[in-house]
This record gives structure tokens, C-alpha cells and sequence, in this order.
């Protein structure tokens, strides 16, 4: 009886702490763009906000990039580009986010996250690659390389998912690729037999994680794309 005891308090501490310990990360979301702006944005944000809350992650949403600032960024445990385009931040502020990545804290980018800032090779390492080219919207077949990960766990080895099918360019190399397209399932893709859609990453002191998906707004209806991105987050907060 006292061993049953002593496990059901040890476990009760178990998700105490995790609770207590997701309850403290805070993530900041910034979605400005200067260049195209996708029509998922809105949803995506309300989406991505509701999932890291019901997780007990605060969250809060900038399109402000005065907001990148030393003092402003000490309270946050990382920081979730929701498709940014194009160039966004001063000198200063690009030195604030790389010191912010430095100290060990977490990046995010959605989608179009790699449309943004092609002239800071930093970001672009960050990222991992910058976007360049894409076909129409549709269904395409994607391999899960790695179903140990944190976003991608939950996934069967194929997944099938409509979206809008990033090309990409000055693809980093030592990424830890989650996930790759078949291009062969799908018109317009550019990138040959190996097609990397989404991975993950330690760099300059901390963690990133960066997904091509979120093109559309149903997208962010699936609950397999929102178990992605939760992971993703997690990965980069250091939790699990």
C-alpha cells in the first residue's frame, strides 16, 4: 500500500512540474509582412494561440516589430514567426533576436517564415533555407522521416494533406529533417527526389523548428497539422 502511495505521489509531482513548468514558458507570435500576406494569418494565429494556452503556454501576438527589443524579449522563451514576409527589422533589432537565440531561447517559423529577410544570412540559417518557388495549392504525399520528434509523434509514416507546396533554396546543411515531400504525388515540384518539408534544428545557442505547411486557412483546421506545430513549439521550449 505505501509503494502504491509512493507512485501515485511521485506521479502527481511528475505532471505538477510539467504543468508548472509549461505554465511559465511564454511565446511570442509576430505575423507583419511586407510583402504578400497570406489570408491564413488571422486564423492561424487565433489557432496557434488557443492551442499553446490550452497547454498552459502564454502567448502573446505582435505585428510591432518594435517589439524585438532587448528588454521586451527577456520575457519571452521563444519567439513564432506565423508566415512573415519580407524585410522587417532594423540592425539593432536583428542584434537583440540573435542575442535573444544566443542566451538558449527557441524559434519557430510557419510557412513563410523563409519568405522573409533574404538578405540577413543569419535568419536564414535560423529558418534553415529560404522559400523559392511554389506550384497551386494541393493534395501532395508527405513521408514522416521521423516519428520520434515531438511534431511528429503522432503521425503515420505517409500523410497525405492538401496545402500550398514550398520550393525551397539555400537549404542549410545538418538539418534534422522531419518530413519530405513525394513529388511524384503532387504537380510543380521543383526540388528532385529529395524534398524537405519541414526539420528541425540547434543553432547559435538554441533551438529552431521550422514547418512548410500553413498555407491555407482549412489547414489550420487539422488536428494532425495543429499536433505538428504544438511539437514543434515544445521542442523549442525544451519541454518533454
Amino acid at each position: 500500500m505505501a509503494r502504491i502511495y509512493s507512485l501515485c505521489t511521485l506521479l502527481c509531482c511528475f505532471f505538477l512540474t510539467d504543468a508548472w513548468a509549461q505554465k511559465n514558458k511564454k511565446v511570442l507570435i509576430f505575423s507583419k509582412t511586407t510583402e504578400f500576406r497570406h489570408q491564413s494569418i488571422e486564423k492561424g494565429v487565433l489557432t496557434v494561440e488557443k492551442l499553446l494556452n490550452d497547454q498552459h503556454i502564454g502567448t502573446f501576438h505582435s505585428e510591432d516589430e518594435s517589439i524585438f527589443n532587448a528588454k521586451n524579449l527577456a520575457n519571452y522563451d521563444a519567439i513564432l514567426f506565423l508566415s512573415t514576409t519580407g524585410n522587417l527589422f532594423n540592425s539593432q533589432q536583428k542584434e537583440d533576436i540573435r542575442n535573444f537565440i544566443r542566451s538558449g531561447k527557441g524559434f519557430v517559423g510557419i510557412h513563410a517564415a523563409s519568405d522573409t529577410e533574404y538578405n540577413w544570412p543569419w535568419y536564414g540559417g535560423l529558418v534553415g533555407g529560404y522559400f523559392a518557388s511554389h506550384p497551386a495549392v494541393q493534395e501532395a504525399k508527405i513521408d514522416v522521416l521521423n516519428r520520434k520528434h515531438l511534431s511528429t509523434q503522432h503521425l503515420q509514416k505517409v500523410w497525405f494533406h492538401k496545402d500550398e507546396w514550398y520550393d525551397f533554396k539555400d537549404v542549410k546543411e545538418g538539418l534534422h529533417i522531419l518530413m519530405a515531400l513525394d513529388e511524384t504525388s503532387y504537380k510543380g515540384g521543383k526540388m528532385g527526389k529529395f524534398h524537405p518539408i519541414a526539420w528541425f534544428q540547434e543553432y547559435d545557442g538554441g533551438r529552431s523548428f521550422y514547418t512548410g505547411l500553413g498555407h491555407t486557412e482549412e489547414s489550420f483546421d487539422s488536428e494532425l497539422f495543429q499536433k505538428h506545430i504544438l511539437g514543434g513549439v515544445q521542442y523549442v521550449l525544451k519541454l518533454k
